[in-house]
């Protein structure tokens, strides 16, 4: 069955990437015509089917584009002296749209590493590289950074200039450059599996196709760094929680909370795999947070019913995590696994005050209300669920919420 054309495009766009930045060597006005070509596909293929080589295809379709920009009087002289001191003679005619796929590698961990150089700051490289890796809009790049949308796209643009007027070469950086960049392409690709296991916008709860590639891209990035515990924690961190995605969704694509899913349907060669990297890794260290949250991730899927969950590890690992880790989101899941020692109250406690990046956000609410749910306040939990309904963009999340609030609201007679 081949994949939707949405999909496919996400999965080539990188790659296109890579290849015309290592013909023209400018990767700001390279990314730009990708992104004009992958319009003109989608616009297309869905009518009049994909071509026999869709890479090949978006390969000369923005290789146009680059063309016409060398082309221009503005950027003439400048491309191409660059184009001529960078390609070869035999490489400068643009494919058939159906010919082979030019180049037989995947640049798309070139590019990685690029949009992760020293020169732009760690969030601008991040966004950069959701932008141009992830092929997330960047509006959901924003929602991941809990910023405006207009505030991401500007990051975005001075981040792709910056890397233009820096002219780093197109390349894999050598064992010597990985330390400065793994903590930015490490994080990146923690970001792209979130999504694609949590959408936070539209109709799908889940995006598979951005969840499998960050597994990918990890796994690159494992083999390249084999010894490296917290790549390993990151690999065994992803593959313990897509190994839920099975039972994460209803017959109608409901969601499926974790304490409700069938664990029979969960895939249990990723559980023993991530397990098993997650185990080796630990005595390595130093311990980072992918590697707690790894560990915290395999107590959840070793229990064999949610009432035989190891709360109070999982309390002790998030305490760790706390200590290594500024992410507002773990004050949330800290939070659930406080109450599920201490009872609800404790929980709720600890949210009494959160972190100003959590203020308004859809989630804090959605934790607070499910903490008064147990707490059996049936009214404060409805009001906490339909400020979570109304506050999320996932149709799905919103969907699960708002029916929780109703069943609630119903059991209290209101």
């Amino acid at each position: 069955m081949e994949p939707p054309v949405d999909d496919l495009l996400r999965t080539l766009a990188p790659q296109v990437v890579g290849v015309l930045t290592r013909r023209y060597g400018d990767f700001a006005a390279t990314e730009d015509a990708v992104q004009d070509a992958l319009v003109d596909a989608a616009g297309q293929w869905p009518a009049e089917g994909v071509p026999r080589s869709p890479r090949g295809w978006l390969i000369q379709v923005a290789g146009r584009r680059m063309t016409e920009q060398v082309r221009s009087e503005q950027a003439r002289r400048r491309r191409e002296e660059l184009v001529a001191g960078q390609v070869p003679a035999d490489r400068r005619s643009a494919p058939g749209a159906d010919a082979g796929d030019e180049g037989a590698h995947d640049d798309t961990l070139t590019l990685l590493f690029l949009c992760c150089h020293p020169v732009l700051s760690p969030a601008s490289a991040i966004a950069l590289t959701l932008r141009s890796v992830g092929g997330l809009t960047t509006g959901e790049i924003a929602t991941a950074f809990l910023v405006p949308e207009a505030t991401m796209g500007q990051r975005i643009s001075r981040a792709k200039h910056r890397i233009k007027d820096s002219g780093v070469p197109f390349r894999m950086p050598d064992s010597a450059e990985w330390p400065a960049r793994l903590d930015a392409v490490l994080h990146v690709l923690y970001l792209i599996f979130n999504e694609g296991y949590a959408s936070s916008t539209g109709a799908e709860l889940r995006r598979v196709e951005l969840s499998r590639e960050a597994i990918r891209l990890t796994r690159a990035v494992h083999t390249l760094l084999p010894d490296n515990a917290e790549v390993a924690g990151l690999l065994a961190l992803m593959l313990l929680t897509e190994a839920r995605g099975p039972a994460r969704t209803g017959p109608d694509g409901e969601l499926v909370p974790l304490a409700e899913q069938d664990r029979g349907r969960w895939d249990t060669a990723a559980v023993a795999e991530g397990v098993s990297l997650i185990t080796a890794a630990l005595p390595r260290g130093p311990v980072g947070p992918y590697q707690v949250q790894a560990a915290i991730a395999a107590v959840h899927d070793e229990a064999p019913t949610a009432a035989e969950t190891d709360w109070p590890q999982i309390l002790a690992l998030y305490g760790v995590l706390a200590r290594i880790s500024d992410n507002p989101l773990i004050v949330l899941n800290r939070a659930v696994a406080v109450a599920m020692v201490d009872g609800p109250a404790a929980g709720l406690t600890l949210l009494a005050d959160p972190p100003p990046a959590l203020t308004g956000h859809h989630r804090l609410y959605a934790v607070r209300a499910h903490l008064h749910e147990l707490a059996g306040d049936r009214e404060a939990a409805v009001a906490d669920y339909r400020t979570a309904a109304r506050r999320t963009a996932s149709l799905p999340e919103r969907h699960h919420l708002s029916l929780r609030a109703a069943r609630l609201a119903a059991q209290a007679g209101g």
